[in-house]
């Protein structure tokens, strides 16, 4: 019998949450909360705000002093914001019916709904801070 007495190989990492740094927590987390997600009043004034996703995942929110608290020489990105979340809409006219609400409230649309060629109904609106945000449903199958 021969055991192995080399190290265990460390785990893999589990990627587990989504970050962004935000300019106002405040208006971010009510946008947030207009597509349903769980937010506590006091995280409004937090340097640091988190929500749970659906399969363990979390959504994460730090100030822009919190990131120059972690490295001081931290800026905003120029010419826009890499990040991109997406949220599945109740049907197509739940894309419609989300766009036009949040569109309604202020937020810029960025592309209004239509239908893709990949066979989702989708439209782009962006967060306070410019980070799209992809709403989408899944087209109806043609018969045939």
């Amino acid at each position: 019998m021969t055991t192995d007495s080399s190290p265990a190989a460390p785990s893999a990492p589990r990627f587990a949450a989504v970050g962004m740094v935000v300019a106002d927590m405040a208006a971010s987390l009510a946008f947030y909360r207009r597509l349903g997600l769980d937010l506590p009043a006091e995280a409004d004034t937090a340097p640091h705000a988190e929500a749970p996703l659906p399969g363990g995942l979390r959504l994460m929110w730090d100030t822009h002093e919190t990131a120059r608290a972690i490295d001081p020489d931290w800026t905003p990105p120029q010419g826009g914001t890499p990040t991109g979340l997406a949220f599945e809409c109740a049907g197509p006219a739940g894309v419609d019916a989300v766009y036009a609400e949040l569109t309604a409230a202020g937020y810029r649309g960025e592309k209004p709904p239509w239908d893709a060629f990949w066979g989702q109904r989708y439209a782009v609106v962006q967060d306070p801070d410019g980070h799209g945000v992809d709403l989408f449903a899944a087209l109806p199958r043609a018969a045939g």
